[in-house]
């Protein structure tokens, strides 16, 4: 089984910046693709940020030139690091990653979501 625990959400004010983080643990050979995601107007989940296990990133529209994500293989972890944050960026920020464990299985796993609020 794998957990992913996120940390470093919390109450910005307009313009300011927050750093997610996000690790993995259990049973994981390796993890592919990790990506952040939030609700979408209608409700729909968002791909806000994903890189690949090479570092291949892919952004939505409206985060380009505003966050960054990154990761480190060797601590399991993916971080979303968010400048210039606007209130409708507030959200529940979820992370998810495809991870193959030691039985070769690969699944996808979602964190419990972390709280980002955007509010002057």
């Amino acid at each position: 089984q794998v957990q992913l625990v996120e940390s470093g959400g919390g109450l910005v004010q307009p313009g300011g910046s927050l750093r997610l983080s996000c690790a993995a643990s259990g049973s994981i050979l390796r993890i592919y693709d990790m990506g952040w995601y939030r609700q979408a107007p209608g409700n729909q989940r968002e791909l806000v940020a994903s890189i690949t296990r090479a570092g291949s990133t892919n952004y939505a529209d409206s985060v380009k030139g505003r966050f960054t994500i990154s990761r480190d293989n060797a601590k399991n972890t993916v971080y979303l690091q968010m400048n210039s944050l606007k209130p409708e960026d507030t959200d529940v920020y979820h992370c998810n990653a495809e991870v193959q464990s030691w039985n070769l299985r690969r699944n996808n796993y979602w964190g419990q979501g972390t709280q980002v609020t955007v509010s002057s």
